[in-house]
């Protein structure tokens, strides 16, 4: 087994959250306002832990449109990763190294996780995150708290979410965004 690979690939889920616990709404350039140059770096450190990325429809639509030619640091990183995209209804998946996957998500990605590797990585919490997150498929969390009380939006944390957390560690930066880190405990898997 080589340097950095483990027996079983652990999934990691990093989203950014207002204090009020909104993880989307309408103007997110809300949340890039507090996202310093430390800030970015740290979250590279975590986009380079990983060797590959799931993402749903909705984050692969966007995400393909802005960042192939994005001058911003993780950008590189972000167009050469493999990423692999759940979705019903896409047909193609024609960003570099995207694989389209269909079928059952929690049999895909149960899959993807037993295969040798380094950390899959899966950013933003929609339908997909919350999925893994109810199946029991999510190994770490890291939540990007901003500065910031939205009053509306799509709540992170929902009625019939249910599950245990391990506080691991917590950074804080000069911008105000306080990243919490937890784990979530392999008894119940």
């Amino acid at each position: 087994m080589s340097k950095g690979h483990q027996l079983m690939r652990k999934l990691i889920e990093s989203t950014l959250i207002s204090v009020d616990g909104v993880f989307a709404e309408t103007d997110f350039s809300k949340f890039f306002a507090y996202q310093d140059e430390t800030y970015l770096r740290d979250g590279l450190g975590l986009l380079l832990s990983g060797d590959a990325i799931l993402m749903g429809r909705s984050t692969y639509e966007s995400w393909a449109k802005i960042w192939p030619r994005s001058p911003h640091p993780w950008a590189e990183r972000l167009n050469t990763i493999p990423k692999y995209v759940f979705s019903s209804t896409l047909e193609t998946a024609s960003w570099n190294n995207s694989t389209l996957v269909r079928g059952d998500v929690v049999a895909e990605v149960s899959r993807l996780k037993q295969q040798e590797g380094s950390n899959l990585l899966i950013f933003g919490h929609g339908l997909l995150g919350e999925t893994l997150l109810k199946h029991h498929l999510l190994d770490g969390l890291d939540l990007s708290v901003h500065p910031l009380v939205l009053g509306h939006g799509r709540q992170f944390l929902r009625e019939g979410l249910n599950t245990t957390l391990k506080f691991v560690a917590a950074k804080s930066f000069s911008t105000g965004i306080v990243t919490l880190t937890y784990e979530l405990p392999s008894e119940g898997r």
